[in-house]
């Protein structure tokens, strides 16, 4: 009996209070509509107003403290026993697929003319000087400091899970890990339903805006009417391929999708680039990524004192808790994928893996569109003004060699993009509501099956009840607030374990121990009792390294 394994089972308390919070939010404002909007603006402008400077210092420091930390000798600590699960490729395309969604590809062309339309830095709207920085400041937005967030979030848990061994794949089962409070508890409770609302959240824009742009474009090239019903089936249709994916499981599902619509991405940009003005594309990315890094610094602490400071409001510090309120879901799945790597490949593959990956994307994409601006093929921040951005897109493509069928590969590729991101989405939902989880254990398929259900039925009421979209968008982003003391309580976790375990262990060792690990399991460590200093293997290194020096 001593060796059966631990119960897992439903947290149903946390799954129907948090379900409840949700479509009573959706049900308030199909009904208070007018109301929500006036209260969303004064909470959007009280929570970007506030909180600018602890936001932009928390983004910066982020990049400096993962960086400092995969370059140190507690970067070389290996998470768990064993390989890696997946291929460095198949790793990588999961992670980002869990941290960007569908609507990336859309703004992957519209980015830079809202930027070119309201400027940062000071620069005068529309102005020469606000298209140079338009595509700079996309670049930044979408590169190493939201990626260092994600990274920040994710180690920490990948540390608790893998190394300390601590039960549980949520926020909840980490926070009682750091701080005591049982995850079971109301302050455990409290942080998961939480969590579990702002994945809603942000999975419900994502869906309805990719879903708004795909019939908009498909419309476009068949005529078929742009309405309720055709939305219903365009999200039923990608529902269905999440679904299967979610139910096979990671290998099956997840691994498939990912490595399909990042391989269909990525070649749909080569097209992009060859078949585009490829000399203009290649010149003003590199140019933007130049000015990109030599206003680093100055982008990210831009708090504009002297102005009124909309800029940083209604962009950067709005994009950082746009990805905050994302980071705990893709910590989640980034720790179930992260088996059997060290803490530098975890941080550098998602700040400059992920950073890379998106400027390749949104470099071709976005100045193709500022290349057809610039010589008056479609006035791209005219038409976003006053048609709307998948208009933009449409005539944009119709521009390309086989235009109407690079459209339909667009959109092939946005359906599966959206499915892979709700499957990773619905992963990290279906194990926050999973008690007793440990390592190489998965939330049952009925689980997962049940949560695909639910992350489909909230954006069909948002489009049926003609729900404001931006409200939402607004509860999520306040949402994300508490996110920032739960990361925060996170690294305190982790930079005490991290001392409590490796501070003085030599980092030769730590690689030397990580590489004995990789090639056999056979000697495992267990680090569930934070009060031993250093376990076996580690009391056997210092007992070799005593025989050496005597």
């Amino acid at each position: 009996m001593e060796n059966q394994k631990p119960k897992i089972y439903t947290d149903k308390v946390l799954a129907i209070t948090s379900l409840s919070f949700v479509f009573i939010l959706v049900a308030g404002l199909a009904i208070y509509s007018e109301a929500s909007i006036k209260l969303a603006a004064q909470m959007m402008l009280w929570a970007t107003s506030i909180f600018t400077t602890p936001v932009l210092l928390f983004a910066f420091l982020s990049i400096i403290f993962t960086m400092m930390l995969a370059f140190s000798k507690y970067g070389k600590i290996k998470m768990g026993e064993g390989k890696p699960e997946y291929s460095t490729t198949s790793w990588i395309f999961m992670f980002i697929l869990s941290g960007i969604g569908s609507s990336s590809l859309y703004w992957g062309f519209l980015d830079w003319a809202y930027y070119y339309q309201t400027p940062g830095l000071g620069l005068t709207p529309e102005s020469a000087e606000a298209l140079k920085y338009s595509v700079a400041y996309s670049f930044f937005h979408s590169g190493a400091s939201a990626w260092a967030i994600y990274a920040l979030a994710s180690v920490s848990l990948c540390y608790s899970f893998h190394v300390r061994k601590n039960k549980g794949l949520s926020l909840a089962s980490i926070i009682e890990a750091v701080t005591g409070f049982k995850a079971t508890g109301v302050v455990g409770r409290l942080v998961d339903v939480l969590f579990l609302l702002c994945m809603f959240g942000a999975l419900t824009i994502s869906l309805v805006l990719t879903a708004v742009t795909f019939t908009n474009i498909l419309s476009l090239l068949t005529g078929i009417p742009n309405t309720f019903t055709t939305k219903v089936i365009i999200i039923l249709a990608v529902s269905v391929v999440f679904a299967l994916s979610s139910y096979v499981g990671m290998e099956n599902g997840m691994k498939r999708l990912s490595s399909m619509v990042c391989l269909g991405v990525v070649l749909f940009a080569v097209y992009v680039l060859i078949f585009g003005p490829t000399q203009f594309i290649l010149n003003n990315s590199l140019m933007s990524f130049g000015l990109m890094a030599t206003n680093f610094v100055d982008m990210s602490l831009f708090t504009d004192p002297m102005g009124d400071g909309k800029f940083t409001r209604e962009w950067t510090v709005f994009y950082w808790l746009w990805w905050i309120s994302y980071a705990p879901g893709v910590a989640l799945f980034v720790t179930r994928v992260s088996k059997g790597r060290t803490i530098k490949e975890i941080i550098l593959a998602m700040v400059v893996g992920g950073s890379v990956g998106l400027w390749f994307v949104f470099g071709v994409f976005e100045n193709f569109s500022v290349y057809n601006f610039i010589h008056g093929a479609v006035n791209v921040p005219h038409i976003l003004s006053q048609q709307g951005g998948e208009v933009a897109i449409g005539q944009l493509l119709s521009l390309l060699p086989a235009g109407q069928f690079m459209m339909w590969i667009f959109l092939g590729i946005m359906v599966i993009f959206l499915a892979a991101h709700m499957d990773a989405v619905g992963y990290a939902v279906s194990a926050t509501c999973t008690r007793g989880l440990e390592e190489g254990q998965d939330p049952s398929p009925k689980a997962r099956l049940f949560w695909c259900v639910m992350l489909t039925l909230v954006p069909i009421a948002m489009i049926f009840s003609k729900a404001p979209l931006d409200t939402m968008k607004t509860a999520t982003i306040v949402t994300a607030l508490p996110f920032i003391v739960i990361i925060l309580i996170q690294t305190y976790g982790l930079i005490k374990w991290l001392i409590e375990d490796y501070s003085k262990i030599p980092s030769h060792l730590i690689e030397q121990k990580s590489f004995e690990e990789t090639e056999s399991t056979a000697d495992h460590v267990d680090y569930r009792d934070a009060h031993i200093e250093v376990l076996k293997p580690v009391e056997l290194v210092r007992e070799n390294l005593k025989r050496e020096i005597s």
